[in-house]
């Protein structure tokens, strides 16, 4: 079964960003390898952090989508979790958000086809009546 997750993770300040891309390479590669794919991957670049991790105060962002099982995600965080300089990770699966999301979506759109059909329908009704001449 496929599941979506989102994996953010944030790497010291002081790292090169060949060094960072090596990294995001090697868990791009690992994906594929536990039965996964990886749907985006977005660099947020240098933040600071609320608070310090690790004698940290800023922090590079980097987050991955992820589509796969719970051996891919198993793996990529075991990665993670050896990787020096990775301060923090995340991972939160959102797949039922979107479906949530989605079922919104269509109610709202639902609705405003509904509301929409008798707004027309009044306005042909109210026209004709706004044309003829009111006699005093």
């Amino acid at each position: 079964m496929n599941r979506t997750y989102e994996l953010m993770f944030i790497v010291r300040p002081d790292m090169t960003d060949e060094d960072l891309d090596k990294l995001i390479s090697t868990l791009q590669a690992a994906v594929p390898a536990a039965g996964g794919n990886v749907v985006k991957i977005e660099k947020m670049g240098k933040r600071r952090l609320a608070y310090a991790v690790r004698r940290f105060h800023d922090g590079i962002y980097v987050l991955l989508v992820v589509e796969g099982g719970g051996p891919v995600i198993h793996e990529l965080e075991r990665r993670l979790r050896v990787t020096e300089p990775v301060i923090k990770f995340l991972t939160v699966r959102i797949d039922e958000e979107q479906k949530r999301l989605a079922k919104i979506k269509a109610l709202r759109d639902a609705r405003k086809k509904v509301s929409a059909q008798p707004a027309a329908a009044s306005e042909e009704t109210a026209a004709p009546a706004a044309e003829t001449p009111a006699t005093v």
